[in-house]
């Protein structure tokens, strides 16, 4: 056990303590994301901190193989908060769980474990991987249908209303668990909300994501409501997205910025830059990963659908935002396709391994898109050389399938594990028969 792990152990112990906490949910994530959580008492933390916690893992999506359930649930005392909507008094905490083997390895399967190998292989490189997010989303009357709360606009000052009160606790709570949160405003749909969190490390953006999700859904339900992260819940107005900020760091230094070019993007952020639209199509089912995504991705509802990269309109999969002055420390760019319902981890890792790719490669990015790419005609975008990302998960599962980018970044284990069960999605998917199918076809055949 090294020192630092060790005073993290102590302060846990001695913070629950303090703060007369009884109950702590010990959080991880199966392949395709979903959070899993197993209760300990405070009794059991000090035993569950040293040896962590056994538990059955043929029974996680993509987790166990035949020959292997035994797993073992070991706590990141670095990720313990105290949850602020549970009681003071016999007060509940969190913390992210690394899956171990029996043997006490890292488990192959594990999705924070993907992202970890790929962060360890950046730091031997000498990088820091930061990330930002913009989390898109809605606030509907119930789970079961998409009855909204109230009719806003992008940016609008709703009156004193449910909306605004849910978003106004929800960024209290975030930032009361230690989650520093960059700003919040309505979003385009009514009750459509957007709150962006301040960049990080990936590990911690990646448990702040999921803990945002939790977060969100749970100011909701206090107020008697339901926040949904579905990728296009209604098909008349814009879907939610999940843009990921990303930017490369050694040291202090952002690699991203150069005060010599005309965008200020440095050598290293073309070729990162390179790299990603190099390889956007087949990494598009580990951001896009639900049949539903694909209904957020087509024309008109600008979400991107174009494989191209712009410093100014938003009509680009890549978005590079203006350098202001003083701020060379933000110079990033925005990759705009991904949705909040992926798996944080599987998606930052994918994107991280295509831009080192380019780095490693010298991958030169095509010129950047002065005009919005939907207004193009197909013959233009045929000369530019802009191609498309996938239209549904058919198409973009056979992409990931054949990379050997994808699954060098997520590890045989995890790769063969989500391929599989997106193939399932879809057969059973495409056995349905829709309510469009039976009002259009009945009545005439």
């Amino acid at each position: 056990m090294n020192d630092k792990n060790g005073e993290a152990k102590e302060y846990v112990l001695k913070h629950a303590k303090e703060k007369d906490v009884k109950f702590i949910r010990l959080w991880f994530t199966d392949v395709l994301g979903a959070l899993k959580s197993v209760s300990i008492t405070v009794e059991e933390l000090e035993h569950a901190l040293e040896y962590g916690m056994g538990f059955d893992g043929s029974s996680i999506e993509g987790f166990a193989r035949i020959d292997e359930s035994d797993m073992v649930a070991m706590p990141d005392p670095t990720s313990f908060r105290i949850l602020p909507w549970r009681p003071t008094k016999n007060a509940v905490a969190r913390m992210f769980c690394d899956i171990l083997t029996p043997a006490g390895k890292p488990f192959e399967g594990d999705p924070r474990y993907v992202l970890r190998r790929n962060l360890e292989n950046t730091k031997r490189l000498g990088y820091t991987y930061y990330v930002g997010t913009e989390m898109e989303y809605f606030y509907f009357q119930n789970s079961s249908g998409t009855k909204q709360l109230d009719i806003g606009g992008y940016f609008d000052q709703t009156p004193l209303d449910m909306a605004s009160d849910l978003r106004r606790d929800t960024v209290l709570t975030l930032e009361e668990m230690g989650i520093p949160v960059y700003s919040s405003h309505h979003e385009v749909a009514g009750s459509q909300h957007e709150i962006d969190l301040r960049y990080t490390d990936a590990l911690n953006m990646a448990d702040g994501v999921m803990t945002f999700k939790v977060v969100a859904k749970e100011i909701a339900s206090k107020y008697g409501v339901y926040a949904s992260f579905m990728p296009k819940p209604i098909g008349t107005e814009n879907g939610s997205g999940m843009h990921i900020n990303v930017s490369l760091y050694k040291g202090s230094q952002n690699l991203f910025f150069d005060s010599h070019d005309k965008i200020r993007l440095s050598k290293t952020a073309r070729y990162f830059l390179g790299g990603v639209l190099n390889r956007a199509a087949e990494m598009t089912s580990i951001t896009n990963q639900w049949i539903n995504s694909y209904k957020r991705l087509v024309p008109g509802f600008e979400a991107p659908v174009y494989i191209s990269w712009a410093s100014k309109n938003r009509s680009d999969l890549i978005r590079v935002p203006e350098y202001r002055p003083g701020r060379h420390d933000s110079t990033r760019f925005e990759y705009r396709a991904p949705d909040p319902a992926c798996n944080p981890y599987l998606a930052f890792s994918v994107l991280l391994a295509a831009g080192l790719e380019g780095i490693e490669k010298k991958i030169e990015p095509p010129e950047p898109i002065a005009q919005n790419v939907f207004g193009m005609s197909a013959a233009e975008r045929q000369e530019r050389g802009i191609k498309m990302l996938p239209k549904d998960m058919y198409e973009a599962i056979s992409l990931t399938e054949k990379s050997p980018l994808v699954k060098k970044a997520l590890g045989e284990h995890v790769f063969n594990s989500f391929i599989q069960n997106k193939k399932i999605e879809w057969e059973n998917y495409r056995s349905q028969v829709t309510d469009y199918e039976i009002n259009r076809y009945l009545p005439i055949l």
